[in-house]
């Protein structure tokens, strides 16, 4: 049995800021919607031996290794 399609409306989307100040305004008015993770947890770092279990496939391993810097 194939699952049915669910037809989805997309909201009209705002045209691009055309200056700082209206980008500024723009995220003035996000803001609040928002939520930020304490700043404690940004500074405590994590000692490398609590990391584990963390595995990447091949394919994507090598996708970045092939990436060049960014800026070339």
């Amino acid at each position: 049995m194939a699952n049915p399609v669910k037809h989805v409306t997309l909201p009209v989307v705002e045209r691009d800021p055309e200056s700082l100040e209206e980008l500024r305004g723009l995220c003035a008015r996000m803001a609040p919607h928002w939520s930020a993770a304490p700043a404690v947890a940004a500074v405590t770092p994590v000692p490398p031996s609590r990391i584990h279990g963390v595995s990447v496939p091949v394919r994507s391993a090598r996708l970045l290794d092939a990436m060049s810097e960014y800026g070339d």
